[in-house]
């Protein structure tokens, strides 16, 4: 859950990520404080065809990645022969000099070693395994040592390991991060990746030496870059974006400043290497069907090549099995996840494969019936369709005549037959992974995760603004999908714009931004942009931390959100997202139901779908409940509404005096009845009733999956509002957070945005504190940039507080 602020708002502007609930499953790394893209961008990845090739400097063999293991390919028969047999992820090969070795990463899910196979021994020897991430071994030239990137003393570095005595040498020592360490003829001079986040990433040329390098090629986010340098020392073949794409490029590392074009692709050319004697150009790319190909191009240029692998030895007897799953009895798409006797991942031939973020789990979706290549033994198989199943799991021994095997599920709540419906309004298709995906490529995902809606949106990927041409795509039928927009400025905060007709220009702006970085532009003009097109614009994972109220908290918080919902220009405010806390950002929400202003909910996950790292669509979620039946209209409107509840996990129905959230319960009496319906896939501590931003009511929760009712009675206030939370547990399938979570919109008393005098008065106080660290924070970050049209929305945001103090 918790930690997506920006890296350059962390580094630049205080905005700290440390107090997240969030514990990042690999190593911290120092001076990289946005820790999905250090796990999204620089880690090793998963998928059943080759990645990594790696031709040998001998013959004609080639070493790659696939499935999870090591194998050795001869280039002529196409046939590939396993090497590794590990649990854990072996990736990222290269060669020794002399082709009797390979170096390589192993993965276990929480941390990386480096390791050496000797091929003719088969004996594999750990080299480097620190309690930090390992990553990026290669030979030196002459075979002697293996330069690799560590954050052994904090930061990720640049190392190297004599192999004749085991001696560690670092080579690199600064904040940010390198990588990719590519060694030269002279042992003076290095090729390595550098990035330091909102900065320029580059390639850089450094003498070891005198410590100094020179750029030689520099791009703002260059996510998936990778390279590799010919035999000759001279030439570098390089992976690079533009635009929303990468392509490979040549240059001449004495005269980098003259590029050539070598191959662009409507995919993403992915980890080049030279061959043996610079001929070759090999690389590996995704297809239609998110499977990764062998491709080559000749160093001259041309039309590249696929090598289509014409059989796989596996050294071990396996077998083909269809596995079908059921919901309720009838075939249905499922997140499924399959691992066998050894405990390593298994996964199918074709279609993204992901890795689980919060709980290690490597899965994938069926469409109700899919086909697996396994060793012959036992295999395990776990499923969920969405929230609203428990997660079950099957045990199946394969044998050589095992055709099928079945998973069956059950439902513990049929939200649609209660007329809810889910979504999640805030994730990103392409985000700078591997994959070029398209919508429809998302739908599979939707229908296995039970949602009904998604707002995937459009965002810049630091100066490139991401897959315009994707901008006015619609799916009518369920489930819906329809794109919004993310505006992404860093130092004010970043908001969600869904159900606009149009994009909002510029998409960025603020401190540090090259360009409009000194404009005097609010957060509130996109806003009211989303609310002239009858659409929806809110503040996206708002907090990190879970007393946003405090000193160190109020450090925490978007900018402008204070002053833009004070004065009524925010609609909604995500309290449920992966990046962010949902307890803190629900105390923040209940001081401005508290001063009257409602506004709204939502929920979305914010995973980068293209990454091989990252947790599911409509992992964190919002249920609405339309008054017609469900079309995007609807949809959004139950969302201003507030006829809706957000979850991570448990579904929850809460009705007072027979209201729903959104509505508006007028009674006489100083009593009314209340019931709360919670069906969670997993066990939770407790539940809460919260009026006027107070607990009135808690009980213990369930210590079971399962359906329970609560009921009770509470005590009317003056006025006001009252929302039920289920909170609380461990987590596990289906849950993706950090702990469970769900709470309702509010029922109103009397009216929407009535108040409790007192209450609001209270709310006013701590709302006028925390707007006094904004704008401290937002003069120091214009320093003396003229900021008069910033100054004024913030002062009148503090008039209308004082004025309800004095009230």
């Amino acid at each position: 859950m918790k930690f997506y602020i920006s890296l350059f708002a962390l580094c630049i502007f205080n905005i700290s990520l440390m107090h997240s609930q969030w514990t990042n499953r690999y190593p911290h790394v120092d001076g990289f404080g946005h820790h999905v893209y250090l796990e999204g961008y620089e880690l090793p990845i998963l998928n059943a065809g080759p990645t990594d090739p790696a031709p040998s400097p001998k013959n004609n063999q080639l070493v790659f990645a696939a499935k999870g293991w090591l194998w050795v390919m001869d280039t002529n028969s196409k046939t590939a022969t396993r090497i590794t047999t590990t649990v854990h992820l072996d990736s990222k090969p290269n060669w020794s000099p002399d082709g009797k070795k390979i170096v390589f990463i192993r993965d276990n899910s929480y941390d990386t070693e480096i390791v050496l196979l000797d091929l003719e021994t088969k004996a594999e020897t750990v080299l480097v395994n620190t309690k930090a991430l390992d990553l990026d071994p290669i030979f030196s030239r002459d075979g002697n040592y293996v330069y690799y990137a560590s954050a052994d003393v904090g930061s990720l570095d640049l190392w190297r390991i004599d192999l004749s005595t085991n001696e560690k040498q670092l080579i690199t020592k600064e904040d940010h991060l390198e990588r990719l360490p590519i060694p030269t003829n002279s042992s003076e001079w290095l090729v390595y990746l550098k990035k330091e986040g909102f900065s320029y990433d580059s390639i850089e040329l450094l003498n070891t030496a005198s410590n100094e390098s020179n750029p030689l090629a520099e791009e703002n986010f260059t996510s998936q870059a990778a390279f590799s340098l010919s035999p000759d020392n001279q030439t570098l073949v390089y992976t690079w974006p533009r635009d929303d794409f990468y392509e490979l490029r040549l240059l001449d590392i004495l005269t980098p400043k003259s590029t050539l074009l070598l191959t662009k692709s409507n995919h993403l050319p992915l980890g080049p290497k030279f061959n043996g004697d610079a001929t070759w150009v090999y690389y590996y790319e995704f297809n239609l069907d998110e499977r990764s190909e062998l491709k080559r191009i000749s160093a001259n240029g041309g039309t590249p090549e696929t090598l289509e692998i014409n059989d796989w030895v596996w050294n071990t007897p396996t077998v083909k099995v269809k596995i079908k799953s059921t919901v309720d009895g009838k075939i249905d798409a499922v997140r499924m996840s399959i691992i066998d006797s050894s405990g390593h991942p298994v996964i199918p031939e074709k279609g993204i494969v992901h890795s689980d973020g919060q709980n290690g789990i490597v899965f994938f979706y069926s469409p109700g019936e899919i086909e697996i290549e396994a060793p012959i033994g036992e295999v395990t198989i776990t499923a969920v369709h969405g929230f609203s199943t428990v997660k079950t799991t099957t045990k199946i021994n394969l044998d050589e005549n095992t055709e099928t095997a079945e998973i069956n599920l059950t439902s513990i709540w049929d939200a649609n037959a209660h007329g809810w419906y889910s979504g999640d309004n805030h994730f990103h298709i392409n985000y700078g992974g591997t994959s070029q995906l398209d919508p429809n490529d998302i739908v599979l995902d939707l229908k296995a995760e039970d949602l009904d809606a998604a707002f995937p949106l459009l965002a810049n990927l630091g100066q490139r603004f991401l897959q315009q041409n994707l901008w006015g795509w619609k799916r009518d039928e369920a489930p819906l999908i329809a794109f919004g927009q993310e505006m992404r400025s860093h130092f004010l905060g970043h908001l969600g714009l869904i159900g606009t007709q149009d994009l909002y220009w510029p998409w960025v702006w603020g401190p540090r931004y090259d360009i409009y970085g000194r404009d005097d532009r609010l957060n509130a003009d996109p806003l009211r942009f989303a609310k002239s097109q009858n659409a929806l614009g809110g503040y996206v994972h708002p907090t990190s931390v879970q007393n946003p109220l405090s000193d160190d908290g109020a450090r925490r918080i978007p900018i402008e959100l204070i002053a833009d919902s004070v004065l009524g220009e925010t609609d909604y405010i995500e309290l449920g997202c992966l990046w962010s806390d949902e307890i803190g950002t629900a105390a923040l929400w209940h001081q401005m139901l508290n001063i009257g202003e409602p506004v709204t909910i939502s929920g979305g996950s914010d995973v980068m779908n293209d990454l091989y790292r990252t947790m599911a669509i409509g992992a964190t979620r919002v249920y609405v409940k339309p008054k017609e039946n469900l079309t995007m209209d609807s949809y959004l409107k139950a969302i201003k509404a507030g006829r809706s509840f957000v979850t991570n996990g448990p579904l929850i129905e809460f009705e007072v005096d027979d209201k729903i959230p959104g509505d508006v319960t007028s009674v006489e009496s100083k009593k009314v009845k209340w019931t709360l319906d919670v069906h969670s896939a997993v066990p939770y501590e407790k539940v809460e009733l919260f009026v006027n931003g107070e607990v009135v009511w808690t009980k213990k929760g369930n210590t079971k999956a399962g359906s329970k009712t609560f009921k009770g009675s509470l005590d009317v206030p003056e006025g006001g509002w009252v929302t039920a939370r289920v909170s609380g547990g461990k987590v596990d399938w289906p849950l993706m957070d950090s702990y469970p979570f769900a709470e309702s919109a509010p029922i109103w008393f009397n009216r929407i945005g009535s108040t409790d005098a007192a209450v609001a008065k209270e709310s006013a106080k701590n709302l006028i504190k925390l707007l006094e660290v904004s704008k401290t924070r937002l003069e120091r970050g214009y320093g003396e940039h003229p900021i008069p049209k910033l100054q004024a929305h913030f002062e009148k945001a503090k008039q209308k507080l004082v004025h309800l103090m004095e009230k």
